[in-house]
């Protein structure tokens, strides 16, 4: 599902926090982002130590965690906003610990259960990241690695080699966050130079946060990724805001 969406178009990949601020408010955001332009879901799971995530989405990590939204709940979650929007890919964005005290097998059944079509693992390397494919595989759910700009040739070939439909291009080194600019130059470069290595499409996040940003990017990329600038609309119940955001974003995409 998700592989058919490149194949269409340059996707606009949305992040959104689950049961943040409230498990209402998080479908809200959900159904806002999926009626107004995007064209696939990254699903926030809770977490009590996103080392990945910048202020913004830390923070709703933390309220979520305090409220008590579980991976069972965020579940709860994917399967009311799949039932509504079956044909819009879900992408599970959660670190590793979660699936580890669950247990692999039993994570990756749920999820496809539950309407999750794939994978986002931030502190899983590839390297350690075999057994959790060979199971997702098996339940139908792609995985998706992450490359970045100290990315060395061995490893874009084996993230290449390990991720189903896209690689998730980190924009910068370091955390996530809105960012007023990206080194674009550079960026292009990089996602240039990775694209003569691997047949997998590119789509790049982290700091993305506005239409320009979207535009510049969909000009090398195959997909645009967009994640705290959405998280802080969701935050503030800013539904209005966040339609028009995401209107912005699709509409910018070449």
């Amino acid at each position: 599902m998700i592989g058919k969406v490149f194949e269409i178009k340059k996707p606009l990949i949305c992040y959104f926090m689950a049961g943040y601020p409230s498990v209402e408010d998080s479908i809200k955001t959900a159904e806002v982002l999926l009626e107004n332009g995007a064209d696939i879901l990254e699903v926030g799971f809770p977490f009590s130590d996103p080392v990945a995530d910048g202020i913004t989405i830390q923070a709703a990590h933390e309220k979520a965690v305090k409220d008590g939204i579980t991976p069972v709940k965020v579940f709860e979650i994917t399967k009311t906003i799949k039932e509504r929007f079956p044909d819009k890919p879900l992408i599970a964005m959660t670190y590793y610990n979660p699936i580890f005290k669950m247990g692999e097998e039993n994570f990756c059944k749920t999820a496809k259960a539950n309407g999750i079509d794939g994978l986002i693992v931030p502190d899983l390397p590839p390297e350690e990241g075999e057994s959790l494919k060979k199971i997702a595989n098996q339940y139908g759910l792609s995985v998706i690695f992450l490359l970045a700009p100290t990315s060395h040739e061995k490893r874009v070939k084996l993230v290449s080699n390990m991720s189903d439909d896209f690689i998730y291009y980190v924009s910068i080194t370091g955390i996530t966050g809105e960012r007023e600019s990206l080194p674009w130059q550079e960026l292009k470069s990089k996602v240039e130079k990775i694209k003569k290595m691997t047949d997998k499409k590119i789509a790049v996040g982290f700091g993305v946060s506005k239409g320009e940003h979207a535009k510049i990017i969909s000009s090398f990329a195959d997909g645009v990724i967009v994640g705290s600038a959405i998280v802080k609309l969701q935050g503030k119940k800013d539904f209005e805001e966040l339609k028009s955001l995401v209107k912005e974003l699709h509409d910018s995409i070449s």
